[in-house]
């Protein structure tokens, strides 16, 4: 049977069927690889680390106190079921699915070009400067490319974050991260889309920027040493502290450990429901931002009493319309104008 032959009907629904099909394995295939792709930022690999050095703190910390290291205490403290039964947790696993699936298309469309950054500052500084030419090796070009960008991502991250914690309009979508009662490694795609949007584009334009500049001092343009696209710091960053930060494990860095990098403990007491907390420790792996623009703030060494979570009682923000709509119209209402005070002329 030839395709002229068959109803033009059936052939838009065998199209849309491939479509669709074609659609579900791209799906699948995106969700094979959040976990098994080196470079994500959510792979088995790094969450696998992530639980070999929360297992060794707390046997290091059993042995400590004198108590036989056994391996169904050691677990329970490593999954207690408090927090995997509780709402919170699970509404993160839905911002999980959401993220990583149904929010791609959005983040995909409104993302600006990295290239069309990275060629436009190129084409300035040749305009400005003149043409440059290689005059360093090869190795040197991409150690310096892979320092430059990590640290091109860890400011972007700082500069987002301070913005989404101190404009109100960021903040009504950045919130939904800290509606999280408790903490989880996948607490870190609790994030509006919105939230997102805002992160990628700023990150993009201050790190298509960095790789602009740092290309045309070398004459060597390149993107550092990267894994699965990952910078090779910011992934073991990952590897090392990215999912323990949310988490309840108390790892506390102090003094000038402190003041380098940014432990779990860190961004537990960003997290906190405390005023003195509030918009302290923005950064992702190092503290050094912190500590140039006074947002740092040190843990103490053992366990602090925390609460987890913004104005409980208000909305539900374990929910679909507290997760995605809520901050939607509460943006709203920061836009509607306050009412004109009533005026009324005093009688003689």
């Amino acid at each position: 049977m030839s395709a002229a032959s068959i109803p033009a009907s059936k052939l838009a629904l065998s199209t849309a069927a491939h479509a669709l099909v074609a659609r579900l394995g791209e799906i699948c295939t995106a969700a094979i690889n959040v976990f098994i792709q080196p470079g994500s930022q959510f792979s088995l690999w790094s969450l696998l680390a992530a639980f070999l050095i929360a297992f060794a703190f707390v046997a290091l910390r059993q042995r400590a106190r004198g108590r036989p290291l056994r391996l169904r205490p050691i677990l329970k403290n490593l999954f207690p079921r408090r927090i995997f039964r509780s709402a919170s947790t699970k509404a993160d696993l839905g911002f999980f699915l959401l993220n990583n699936f149904a929010a791609g298309a959005l983040i995909g469309w409104a993302l600006i070009s990295f290239a069309a950054v990275q060629h436009g500052v190129q084409g300035a500084l040749t305009a400005a400067f003149g043409p440059t030419h290689p005059h360093t090796s090869l190795l040197t070009a991409e150690i310096a490319q892979t320092l430059a960008m990590f640290l091109a991502y860890e400011f972007a991250y700082w500069l987002n974050h301070y913005c989404a914690h101190e404009i109100p309009f960021l903040w009504e979508f950045h919130r939904v991260h800290h509606t999280a009662e408790t903490l989880t490694p996948a607490t870190v795609f609790r994030v509006h889309p919105i939230d997102s949007l805002v992160f990628y584009n700023m990150a993009v334009l201050i790190m298509g920027t960095t790789n602009a500049t740092v290309g045309y001092i070398t004459g060597l343009p390149g993107h550092g040493f990267t894994i699965g696209g990952s910078n090779l710091i910011a992934l073991a960053g990952i590897f090392l502290l990215g999912h323990l930060q949310h988490s309840h494990m108390w790892i506390a860095f102090t003094g000038v450990w402190g003041r380098l990098f940014l432990s779990p403990a860190h961004h537990q007491i960003h997290h906190s429901t405390d005023p003195a907390h509030f918009g302290k420790n923005l950064g992702s792996s190092l503290a050094i931002f912190d500590v140039l623009f006074g947002t740092l703030m040190l843990p103490r060494q053992k366990r602090q009493k925390l609460v987890f979570g913004v104005e409980p009682g208000q909305h539900s923000p374990h929910t679909i319309t507290g997760g995605l709509v809520t901050p939607f119209v509460r943006c709203a209402a920061l836009l509607r104008p306050a009412p004109r005070p009533i005026v009324t002329e005093l009688q003689p």
